[in-house]
């Protein structure tokens, strides 16, 4: 999917509205992490660089959901805690280039105050869209996350400016995620994780259908596949109407020959006793009253042999529970075996944010390939979707 890019529009001198993916953790006022923040960097300054008259904004949260929300319930709502202004301090601070807040118009770059603070952004309105694109030159959308939204400063905005081209990280987004889409060195491995197998089913059937040589299914996800095989998962998370869905899966997996692999033991909890309970059994050994809470060892020993000799890997979503120890274990053995495998040649690509933040905290974010800004998005992409905001830029 080749889209122009920031580097082959003449930006001297123009005014050029960049879209940013600044939905980042914020604590206090602090930013607990700045990832986004970080790979929208280079795009920015490419543009001040070059001469441009730079205005930037993003969403934060979703501040009016939330309004009505606390609305409905007689709760206290807080719009600070949905303001960009840490972030306007964050980059104040780099001193990379002079930088003013929403309405102050001094300086390099102008950050606008939360989008969604707005409620013409999300409904995608014209004359939102119009007000945004107000003297624009020059629109750049380096927000691959919100990619898959037809907002108004994602889609919108694009109808009432002339020149609309991708940014520098959307553009290393769409090579990296295109070429394991389209044309994956092999071998092709997929690692999926997470809470739900209804979260994940288009880029399931996606993948199968692309052939991916390997799929290796852990987290939670598994033991829907578990209990509609006819094994006990005791009090582990399963959805029991995507059952059938699961026994879809392995069906067509096996007939596209594409190897599945599930886990073959995993950590447990008494769910009587949670706090004092923790041990590793097969996963046949399961009982009732038992709670699985991440991947075993064998298991991790299993999934890692599988990713040697990978040419492509892309991972999405935790192997178990890995906010707390010892059930982050699983997934850091992963982030390690992906590590490994980028080391010895293959091209590795980490998305969504609970994956993502595994990676970070584990210290190898280093040794992989690309960190994918996407959680919705890349998932989309790799389903095959088309995402408005990328549709939306001009062709090379």
């Amino acid at each position: 999917m080749n889209k122009k890019t920031i580097k082959d529009v003449d930006l001297k001198g123009k005014r050029v509205f960049i879209r940013v993916d600044f939905n980042v953790p914020i604590k206090d006022g602090v930013i607990t992490d700045d990832t986004r923040i970080k790979g929208a960097l280079p795009t920015i300054k490419y543009a001040v660089d070059q001469g441009a008259k730079v205005i930037v904004a993003s969403h934060l949260g979703r501040p009016l959901k939330d309004k009505k929300k606390a609305e409905e319930k007689g709760l206290p709502y807080d719009e600070a805690k949905y303001s960009l202004k840490p972030v306007f301090e964050y980059l104040s601070n780099l001193g990379e280039f002079s930088i003013s807040f929403a309405d102050d118009n001094g300086g390099d770059v102008i950050l606008l105050e939360n989008l969604r603070l707005n409620a013409g952004e999300e409904k995608n309105d014209a004359e939102f869209a119009k007000q945004l694109a107000d003297g624009i030159e020059v629109y750049v959308n380096d927000a691959f996350g919100t990619a898959h939204r037809a907002h108004a400063s994602t889609e919108g905005i694009t109808h009432y400016v002339d020149t609309c081209v991708a940014g520098l990280l959307m553009e290393k987004e769409l090579n990296f995620l295109g070429k394991a889409l389209n044309s994956p060195d092999r071998p092709f491995v997929a690692i999926l994780g997470g809470a739900k197998v209804s979260d994940k089913i288009p880029v399931i059937n996606s993948l199968i259908e692309r052939k991916v040589d390997k799929l290796l299914i852990g987290g939670a996800m598994a033991y829907t596949f578990f209990k509609a095989s006819g094994i006990t998962i005791g009090k582990s998370l399963v959805e029991d109407d995507m059952m059938p869905t699961a026994l879809e899966i392995v069906k067509k997996a096996e007939e596209a020959g594409v190897q599945l692999l599930l886990p073959t033991d995993h950590q447990v909890v008494d769910s009587y006793d949670p706090l004092n309970s923790a041990k590793t059994i097969p996963i046949e050994f399961t009982n009732a009253g038992l709670v699985g809470l991440d991947i075993g060892v064998e298991t991790e020993a299993i999934f890692s042999d599988a990713l040697e000799g990978a040419k492509t890997i892309v991972w999405n979503g935790p192997m178990g529970m890995f906010e707390e120890k010892p059930f982050d274990h699983g997934t850091f053995a992963i982030a390690e075996a992906v590590a490994a495998a980028t080391d010895a040649g293959a091209t590795s690509i980490v998305g969504g944010g609970d994956s993502v933040a595994a990676v970070n905290l584990s210290g190898l974010d280093d040794r992989i390939s690309h960190i994918s800004t996407g959680g919705g998005a890349t998932l989309e992409f790799l389903s095959g979707d088309v995402l408005p905001g990328v549709a939306a830029l001009e062709d090379a």
